[in-house]
């Protein structure tokens, strides 16, 4: 394995896609070379490489920024006393040493009984805090980029299958091309285009989501509560906010009634990667915790990152004494109303197609996953077993039990 090859920094004037677009690159697979980096130190040099693919790949998800990266390493790396893990960090360069592609992996070894299971996935094995997990490919590359990892890994030792994520468009003609997927899941997620005004969203809703934005803000105003939508950016604001956000988080997912929502924040090291990320993120005026205040309490809570000209709605709670007055909707309302106002073209609802994020007519954004297993006979098996378990039925559901982490 080696660690990183030389500074990562790169011209301004070279950030155009390679002239002749998708197949030009491809054709010159002798001017690019892949590192493999597997230290936290090599990731952290790799700041330049991230930045410029951010900008080539109009990346809006928080989940490919490096600080999220090294937020997840710091927490979540190795935190499993049977887990051995290490980073596996694919990057890609041309001739000149630009990066045109960055796969953040990481190996697993574990045992399972009397079995040595070895993975590759994309980083992001958390408690649900990664929604998205998916590598960074200036377009144009996708070919030259699943060639090249798929050759690197070869040459690193055994694992029984790769594991890849947050796939679509480009990236999986190219892997349906250049390797044999076993394509396994598809995550759904849901993407708001944003018009210029809000009147301009708001006239473009159905009557009855118009009626129940009206119904928000009326029985607040009839019962005499006036609300103030408050934005926390700074880090010390964004700090201070958490407090209150796990709080509003923890009680409604404890709401018996309603649609069910699970505290993702209930072990220490959830709660601990949740500040740190979003503290690395707020430097980088990243964070936002979207807040309705009434009187002197927060109600409603809402964690946002704004990456590129997007904002992606995180994880939210609120107070089920105040659930009567849609105080959750409200929130969402008044975060779109701050993003159209900011100039931002989009608002990402998230994963998962609830009702109360279809009903803002979103466009579906899918991102498949995919199973790569080795040739030899355990591989494959053991693949096969593990695809069994993502499926449904009570041998899924023991086998998964075996596979599970304990994050608590």
């Amino acid at each position: 394995m080696t660690g990183q090859r030389g500074s990562g920094s790169s011209a301004p004037d070279r950030d155009a896609i390679p002239a002749g677009g998708r197949e030009a690159a491809e054709l010159r697979p002798a001017e690019l070379t892949t590192d493999v980096v597997t230290d936290i130190e090599a990731i952290r040099a790799l700041k330049p490489d991230y930045e410029r693919l951010q900008r080539v790949t109009g990346n809006t998800l928080p989940f490919a920024l490096q600080e999220w990266h090294l937020a997840w390493c710091a927490h979540f790396l190795n935190s499993h006393p049977q887990i051995d893990e290490q980073p596996l960090f694919c990057v890609l360069r041309d001739r000149g040493g630009k990066c045109v592609a960055l796969v953040p992996l990481v190996s697993t070894r574990r045992r399972v009984g009397p079995l040595r299971l070895a993975t590759v996935d994309v980083i992001g094995a958390d408690p649900g805090l990664t929604e998205i997990r998916l590598p960074l490919i200036e377009p144009g590359y996708e070919r030259l980029t699943v060639r090249a990892v798929h050759a690197s890994l070869a040459r690193l030792g055994h694992w029984d299958w790769i594991q890849w994520r947050g796939v679509r468009g480009a990236l999986a003609e190219a892997m349906t091309i250049e390797i044999a997927p076993r394509w396994y899941q598809i995550s759904e997620d849901y993407v708001l285009d944003l018009p210029p005004s809000w009147p301009e969203l708001h006239a473009g809703l159905k009557r009855n989501v118009r009626e129940s934005l009206r119904h928000c803000y009326n029985s607040l105003r009839r019962d005499g509560h006036a609300f103030e939508f408050v934005v926390a950016r700074e880090c010390e604001e964004v700090r201070q906010a958490l407090g209150r956000f796990l709080e509003l988080h923890a009680m409604r997912a404890a709401m018996a009634r309603g649609t069910r929502h699970p505290d993702r924040f209930t072990g220490r090291r959830a709660q601990d990667f949740l500040y740190d990320v979003c503290g690395r993120l707020a430097a980088r005026d990243v964070t936002r915790v979207f807040q309705l205040r009434i009187g002197a309490a927060i109600v409603a809570s809402r964690v946002a990152f704004v990456v590129g000209d997007s904002v992606y709605l995180y994880y939210s709670g609120f107070d089920p004494a105040w659930g009567r007055y849609s105080v959750m909707t409200t929130t969402l309302a008044e975060a779109l109303k701050y993003a159209i106002a900011s100039g931002l073209r989009s608002a990402n609802l998230s994963l998962t197609g609830e009702q109360s994020k279809l009903r803002w007519r979103p466009r579906l954004v899918a991102f498949q996953s995919a199973l790569v297993h080795r040739e030899s006979l355990g591989s494959r098996i053991a693949c096969s077993a593990y695809r069994v378990a993502m499926s449904d039925g009570v041998a899924a559901q023991l086998l998964r039990s075996v596979l599970a982490r304990r994050w608590q």
